[in-house]
This record gives structure tokens, C-alpha cells and sequence, in this order.
């Protein structure tokens, strides 16, 4: 594993392909109270690319175009907060967007256990290191460790796309699942409009 660290922005010349790994990490879990910090990519390589925002300004011209580019696929997991984010601190709508835990919850429904390091453990044999979730992301200088824990959140989820995918087509509800994924921008814009919890599908 190699990781890169970019202070900023991603560089020009980073060329990630047409389906990139993402996650983000923030100050916490608050939609309107919680910063982004790092947005990490990885092209399912072996390589991630970490980038460490400029919060006085988010100016990325390269990240944000490689984001918001309709060409480029998203990987993420519980992408519903990631766009959230994006949509908020980077001013983009991330489509097209592939999530590992809608697709999980869909498919694997056999177990309630749909976070990550289960996900990654059962399906690719990976035992994920999550000592890191708890962290300090707006630090002005990242440690060692941080990076290789944000590395480590895109680096396998390009292989979790393809096992997810078997198993959707095999049960018949791979159009279910892109309908969910065509829906994430919507979903949160409900949850920054104020809706994050209520069902407004709901009879009451």
C-alpha cells in the first residue's frame, strides 16, 4: 500500500480513472455542526490518495471536478452521509455513486452486521484496523497512522463492488439497488433540509 498525502487539493496529474474510491472524514457525525477534514480516493490500485482540506477556503478545483464528474463512479460506504458532506463543504452533487452498505443491506440479509470491517471480512477475507475512527481529522498536520486509516477505508471497496454485484444480480435486486443509489443526492437533501429521520413515505 502506498499512500499519498495532499495538502489542498488533489494533484492535476492524479488520474484516478472512470471508478474511484471515496470516504471523508469530519469532526463528527453533525450534518450542520461537523467540518469536513479529509477526503481520501483510492482507483482500487492499491494506492490511496489522501487530501487534507484547506477549511478556510475549500477552494479544490481538481478534487471537485473529479467529484462532481457524471463519468466518473463513486465507491463509497454509507455514501448517504459522504454526498451529505460533499454537497455541503464542496458545493457538488455526487452522482453516478455506488454504496456498499445499501447494497449489503439489500443482499445480506441473512445478518444485521453491515459496517465496513464485517463487510470487508466477510466477502474479501480482509480484517480491517479501525483504531483511527475516533481521531482528531482537523489536526494541522496528519499522523502516520491517520493516513494509513483513511487509506485503508477506500482501498478494498473496489473488490467489495464486484462481490456486492454478484450477489445483487443472483437475487434479482440490482435495479433496486441503483434505484437507491440514483436516489442518494435526494436523500440528502432531505437530511441538510432537515428530514434525517423522518420517514416521509410513512402513512403518519
Amino acid at each position: 500500500m502506498t499512500v499519498h498525502y495532499h495538502r489542498g487539493d488533489l494533484p492535476a496529474d492524479v488520474d484516478l480513472g472512470n471508478r474511484v474510491a471515496v470516504d471523508t472524514e469530519t469532526l463528527g457525525l453533525s450534518l450542520t455542526r461537523d467540518p469536513l477534514c479529509v477526503v481520501q480516493l483510492s482507483a482500487g490500485d492499491g494506492d490511496a490518495h489522501v487530501v487534507q482540506m484547506d477549511r478556510s477556503r475549500y477552494d479544490c478545483p481538481n478534487l471537485k471536478a473529479l467529484m462532481g464528474s457524471p463519468d466518473v463512479e463513486k465507491i463509497f460506504h454509507f455514501a448517504r452521509f459522504d454526498v451529505a458532506m460533499c454537497r455541503t463543504y464542496l458545493g457538488i452533487t455526487l452522482a453516478p455513486v455506488f454504496c456498499t452498505k445499501i447494497a449489503s443491506k439489500l443482499v445480506r440479509t441473512y445478518t444485521d452486521r453491515h459496517g465496513l470491517k464485517d463487510l470487508s471480512r466477510e466477502l474479501i477475507g480482509v480484517d480491517m484496523n479501525k483504531q483511527q475512527q475516533s481521531s482528531d481529522w482537523g489536526a494541522d498536520e496528519l499522523s502516520k497512522a491517520q493516513l494509513n486509516y483513511a487509506a485503508s477505508d477506500v482501498l478494498h471497496l473496489h473488490a467489495l463492488r464486484e462481490k456486492l454485484i454478484v450477489m445483487l444480480k443472483r437475487e434479482g435486486r440490482m435495479e433496486l439497488a441503483q434505484a437507491c443509489f440514483d436516489f442518494l443526492p435526494t436523500r440528502a437533501a432531505l437530511d441538510l433540509a432537515g428530514w434525517p429521520e423522518t420517514d416521509i413515505f410513512a402513512h403518519s
